[in-house]
C-alpha cells in the first residue's frame, strides 16, 4: 500500500507540474535506478552520474520474493527508484518492505505504465545523446546491439523510462541549452559482486515453457532436478545463477559430497520422504490472514510443520561441521514442535473432512472457544459494522463495507464520488484517508481502529510461524543440494577444486547431456594455464565433436560455479567472472539484424566485455559471409587476444572449418596459442570418427566423405571434388550441365568404338594417320 500512495503522489505530481514547478524537482539524480518484475523476472538499469554511465540488467528471473532484486538494491543504493505505477503484488509487497530499511529512504518516483512501453523505450535509447558513438555510424541500432540485448524487454522497458527521469531532471546538464541531452558515456553491463555474467544469444527452447508452466525440454536443469518439493524444485533454478562467492560454493560442495557418499543413502532416503511433505508456508499463511483457509490448508500446515521438526531431528545427529546441516539444527526453533503441537490439539480433521469445513476441537482452551464465536460471527458483526458506519456518513455515499487487509487492519471502503477529484476531495470528517484503489476510498475510522485492537491478533498464534519461514528456505535449500548430489551419484560425478587462480583444468571431461543419449562417449581433456594455451584453435571435419567439446567444457565450467560436482575424472576451476559465446545463431525478426549481424554482435560483446578470468566460447565465426572477409575477421580477432599482455587474456575456446587461418600462418606465434584437432581415419572411402582431442592441425576437412555419409548422390560428389581441385590449383573451372554432360558422353562412346574398329594387325593402316585425321579431330569438334 505504501507504494500505491508513492503512485498517487508521484502521478499527481506529474498531472500538478508546469514549467515552473519542474525546477522544484531535485536537480541531482545519482544512481538512478530503474527496475520492472514481471512472470517471475527483473529487468533493471541504472545511471551513475558521477562518471555518465548506463548500467544494464539483462532479463533475469527471480524468486516470488525479488531476493535478486534486494541483493542488487542493496550493492549500489541508489538515491532514486523508478519504477511502473502498474505492478506486480510481488513488486508491491517488496516496495513496502524497502521502506522498512533503516537508514535508508530512497526517493521512489513511478511513472504511468504507458512511458515503459517497450516501441517508446527504444526509440528513447536512439535518440539518447551517446558521445561515444562514432561519427560515422548511421545505424544506431545495429551498433548498440552488440553492447546490450535486444532480447530483454522488461530491461529496454526500464531504460526508456530511466532515460525519460534523466532528461526531465536535466541530470549534469542543467546549465545547458535545453536541445543538449544527457550525455551517457558508456554503457556497462552489470552484474552482482560474486555472481557470473553469462552472455548468451537466444533462450534454449525449454526457456519459453518454463513460462508457460509446460514440461521443459531435455536440458541440465532436468538432469538435476530430483527434487522432492516445489519448493526446492524454484529454488533449484536460483541456482542455476552461477556465483564466485567462495563461501557459498563451499557450503554447498559439503553437503553434496555428504550425500553422495553411498554410506549416507539411508538417512538420504529419510529426509527426501520428509521433504515431500513441505509446502508454500507463506502462500498457507496468507489464506489464513485473508480467511480463506480451507481444511486442506489446515492439513497441508500441519504435515509440513510436523515434517520440518522430523527434518530438523534427523540432522541434527548428523555432522553439524556442514554448514547447512547446522542452521538447520539452529534455525528450525522449538517453536515448531509447539505450533504442530497446537494445531493436532486444535483442529478437529476428522471432522473437518467430514462436514467439509474447518472445525475446531471443543473445550480444548477457553480463550480458543472465545476466538472460534468470534470467527464464526466476525462476517456478520463487519456487515453490522458497517451499517453503522453508513448512518453517519455523507447521504450522496450510498453503500460502504469493511475489509481486512493484513498489516494493515480493518478498514472503511467507500466508492469514489464523481466530485471527488483532487485529494483535498478525500477528506472526510471523523475519518483518516488511508489510499485510493480502483476507484474506491479507504479509511479508518474510530471503530476500524477498536475492531484492530479486538480481532487483529485472532490468527497471532499461526501467523507467528512467519518468523519460521526460513524452514521453507533451508528445506528448499536442502531439497536442491540432495537432488544434485543424487545426479553426482548416479552419473559419476566428481566434486571439483576450486580456487581463485586463473586455471582451468579437467581431465576426461564428458558432456552431461549427450553421454545420457550417446551409447558410446568419448571423454576429452581441457588445460589452460595463466601463461599457456589460453587461446586454443580447434579444426576437424564437420561432425567431428568440434561444437560439443566446446559446450562441454563450458557446462562443466558452469556446474562447477553453481556448487555441483562435474562430469569429469578430475577438475581444478579457477573462478571465471563470465562465460561469452558465439555459437549457433538465428535471423532475430525482432530486431532485424541478419545471421551474419548478430555473429558479429556476439563477437564484439565478448571483446569489449570479457577479462583475463573470463571464458570464450566461439564455434563457426566469420562464415556468414564470403570466405576472405570471414576469415580475416577471425585472425584479427584471434590475435586481438594474442597479442594482449598474458594476464588479460581470457580463456578462449575456438573451433573453425577456416583451415587457411594456421595453413597461411596467419596468426602470431606464442606460448598462449595452442593448437588442436579431432582425430578421424579414413578406411577406403568412409571417413571414421575417433572423437579424440590430440594436438595439431586438421590437414582436410573431409567433406566429400561426409558429403557420402550424409546420402548425397557420388556424382555429385565427385564433381565437387573435381571443382575444388580445380579451384585449389588455379585452373579453369568449366561449366557442366546435363545436355553437355550427355553429348560428352556418347562422343565418347562413339570414339572408342571408332578405335576398336580399326584392325592393328592389317599392314596397310597407317596408324598415325588415323589417329590425327580421325580421332583428333573429332575429339577436338566443338559440336
Amino acid at each position: 500500500m505504501a507504494l500505491q500512495n508513492a503512485v498517487r503522489r508521484e502521478v499527481t505530481n506529474q498531472a500538478s507540474l508546469n514549467g515552473d514547478e519542474e525546477e522544484e524537482e531535485s536537480p541531482e539524480v545519482r544512481d538512478s535506478h530503474c527496475v520492472l518484475a514481471q512472470h517471475g523476472q527483473v529487468g533493471l538499469c541504472f545511471y551513475d552520474s558521477k562518471d555518465y554511465t548506463l548500467h544494464y540488467m539483462a532479463d533475469t528471473p527471480d524468486s516470488t520474493d525479488l531476493n535478486l532484486l534486494e541483493r542488487v538494491i542493496q550493492e549500489i543504493s541508489p538515491h532514486v527508484i523508478i519504477t511502473s505505477a502498474k505492478q506486480e503484488r510481488s513488486m508491491v509487497r517488496f516496495m513496502h518492505t524497502l521502506g522498512s530499511i533503516p537508514d535508508y529512504k530512497p526517493e521512489v518516483v513511478t511513472y504511468p505504465c504507458v512511458d515503459f512501453g517497450l516501441e517508446v523505450s527504444k526509440q528513447r535509447l536512439l535518440s539518447a545523446h551517446l558521445p561515444f558513438l562514432p561519427a560515422s555510424i548511421t545505424d544506431r541500432l545495429s551498433y548498440l546491439t552488440s553492447y546490450m540485448s535486444f532480447d530483454s524487454p522488461l530491461m529496454l522497458r526500464s531504460l526508456g523510462a530511466l532515460l525519460k527521469c534523466l532528461d526531465r531532471r536535466r541530470v549534469g546538464v542543467e546549465l545547458e541549452d535545453s536541445s543538449v541531452g544527457v550525455p551517457i558515456l558508456q554503457f556497462h553491463t552489470y552484474t552482482l559482486t560474486q555472481s557470473i555474467y553469462i552472455f548468451k544469444s537466444e533462450l534454449h527452447p525449454s526457456v519459453y515453457k518454463m513460462q508457460s508452466g509446460e514440461k521443459e525440454g531435455f536440458s541440465l536443469y532436468e538432469i538435476l532436478n530430483r527434487c522432492k518439493c516445489k519448493f526446492g524444485s524454484r529454488l533449484l533454478r536460483w541456482f542455476l545463477r552461477p556465483t564466485r562467492d567462495m563461501e557459498v560454493l563451499h557450503r554447498r560442495q559439503e553437503a553434496i559430497r555428504f550425500f553422495a557418499s553411498p554410506r549416507n543413502s539411508d538417512v538420504a532416503g529419510t529426509l527426501q520422504s520428509l521433504l515431500r511433505n513441505i509446502r508454500n508456508i507463506p502462500t498457507l499463511l496468507r489464506r489464513m490472514s485473508l480467511s480463506h483457509t480451507k481444511v486442506t490448508d489446515w492439513q497441508s500446515l500441519y504435515k509440513t510443520v510436523y515434517s520440518a521438526v522430523c527434518i530438523r531431528d534427523t540432522v541434527r545427529v548428523l555432522p553439524q561441521s556442514v554448514g547447512l546441516f547446522r542452521e538447520i539444527s539452529e534455525g528450525f526453533s522449538d517453536d515448531l514442535q509447539h505450533v504442530a503441537s497446537l494445531i493436532s490439539k486444535v483442529v478437529d480433521f476428522e471432522s473437518s473432512s467430514t462436514e467439509n469445513r474447518f472445525t475446531i476441537k471443543p473445550n480444548v482452551d477457553p480463550a480458543i472457544d472465545e476466538k472460534k464465536k468470534k470467527m464464526m460471527g466476525l462476517s456478520d458483526f463487519l456487515t453490522d459494522v458497517a451499517r453503522r458506519e453508513l448512518e453517519h456518513l455523507d447521504s450522496r455515499i450510498t453503500s460502504c463495507c469493511v475489509i481486512y487487509i493484513p498489516l494493515i487492519g480493518f478498514l472503511l471502503s467507500v466508492p469514489r464520488l464523481p466530485s471527488m477529484v483532487e485529494k483535498e476531495d478525500f477528506e472526510i470528517a471523523g475519518l483518516d484517508f488511508m489510499f485510493l484503489s480502483e476507484e474506491r476510498l479507504h479509511y479508518r475510522s474510530q471503530r476500524t481502529k477498536e475492531l484492530d485492537d479486538l480481532l487483529g491478533d485472532l490468527h497471532c498464534d499461526i501467523r507467528g510461524m512467519s518468523e519460521e519461514a526460513s524452514v521453507l528456505d533451508l528445506s528448499a535449500e536442502l531439497d536442491c543440494l540432495m537432488a544434485m548430489s543424487s545426479a553426482s551419484q548416479e552419473y559419476g560425478y566428481t566434486s571439483p577444486k576450486l580456487a581463485a587462480h586463473r586455471r582451468i583444468l579437467l581431465t576426461q571431461a564428458r558432456h552431461p547431456l549427450l553421454e545420457l543419449c550417446s551409447p558410446l562417449f568419448v571423454a576429452n581433456s581441457f588445460q589452460s594455464s595463466e601463461t599457456n594455451g589460453r587461446v586454443k584453435v580447434i579444426t576437424g571435419p564437420n561432425s567431428s565433436g568440434k561444437s560439443i567439446y566446446l559446450k562441454q567444457v563450458g557446462l562443466a565450467v558452469f556446474m562447477a560455479l553453481i556448487g555441483s560436482d562435474v562430469p569429469a575424472k578430475e577438475a581444478e576451476i579457477g573462478l571465471v567472472d563470465g562465460i561469452f559465446t558465439r555459437m549457433q545463431s538465428r535471423e532475430s525478426v525482432s530486431v532485424g539484424l541478419s545471421t551474419f549481424m548478430i555473429d558479429l554482435n556476439q563477437m564484439a560483446h565478448a571483446i569489449n566485455s570479457s577479462t583475463g578470468n573470463s571464458l570464450i566460447l566461439i564455434d563457426e565465426f566469420g562464415k556468414g559471409t564470403n570466405t576472405v572477409d570471414g576469415l580475416s575477421l577471425l585472425a584479427a580477432s584471434i590475435s586481438h587476444w594474442l597479442n594482449e599482455v598474458p594476464g588479460k587474456v581470457p580463456h578462449v575456446l575456438l573451433a573453425t572449418n577456416f583451415h587457411s587461418l594456421l595453413q597461411l600462418g596467419l596468426l602470431p606465434s606464442t606460448s598462449l596459442l595452442s593448437l588442436l584437432t579431432l582425430e578421424t581415419a579414413v578406411d577406403g572411402d568412409e571417413l571414421v570418427f575417433l572423437y579424440q582431442l590430440k594436438e595439431g592441425m586438421c590437414q582436410s576437412s573431409y567433406a566429400a566423405n561426409i558429403a557420402l555419409l550424409a546420402g548425397l548422390p557420388t556424382s555429385l560428389v565427385q564433381r565437387g571434388v573435381e571443382v575444388s581441385e580445380l579451384y585449389r590449383t588455379g585452373q579453369t573451372i568449366k561449366r557442366v550441365d546435363r545436355h553437355s554432360l550427355d553429348e560428352h558422353t556418347n562422343r565418347c562412346h562413339w570414339l572408342v568404338d571408332k578405335f576398336l574398329s580399326v584392325d592393328l594387325n592389317d599392314k596397310d593402316v597407317d596408324l598415325q594417320k588415323f589417329l590425327k585425321e580421325e580421332l583428333l579431330p573429332s575429339a577436338g569438334d566443338p559440336q
